[in-house]
């Protein structure tokens, strides 16, 4: 199974590419992570915020293949334990070879992308930098997999 991560924005801060590649780098080569980054839309003061997420939303939809199985990550997303996590991705194994998650711009997911999405998930109630969100999901992936696979490094 091939996870990756679809999320928009470049030049990411130093401390954003570390962290994700901690994570990445600890998935197995059987449920590998990959992150693909999408160019984000200009925005100026007088940019019209629903076009420029329309317009990252057909970025982010061109780099999905009708096969994928789309997670987008959405604040009002259904929430997952860790557990949930885990037994997510012990259900897609096998039956999805491709596990797609999208994260949108600074003003979100365009209505497309959420049609498109097999699943929403709020990584959570919290306002996190949008950087961190890369993160955040890396971990909870691999943590999701330690999980499933009796890994020593989830604890509870």
């Amino acid at each position: 199974m091939k996870l990756k991560i679809l999320a928009v924005g470049l030049k990411m801060p130093s401390w954003v590419s570390t962290g994700y590649q901690e994570y990445a780098k600890r998935m197995p080569r059987e449920c590998s992570l990959e992150l693909i980054e999408i160019a984000p839309a200009k925005r100026t003061k007088q940019s019209n915020l629903l076009k420029v997420v329309e317009d990252e939303g057909k970025k982010i939809l061109s780099s999905i293949k009708d096969t994928d199985h789309v997670v987008a990550l959405e604040v009002k997303g259904k929430q997952w334990s860790t557990g949930d996590v885990a037994k997510k991705l012990a259900s897609w194994q096998g039956i999805h070879p491709s596990i797609v998650f999208i994260i949108g711009g600074p003003d979100g997911l365009s209505e497309a992308c959420l049609k498109r999405a097999n699943e929403q998930w709020c990584l959570s109630l919290l306002t996190f930098p949008h950087p961190l969100v890369r993160v955040v999901l890396a971990e909870q992936l691999y943590r999701g997999w330690s999980l499933m696979n009796n890994h020593p490094y989830h604890r509870e």
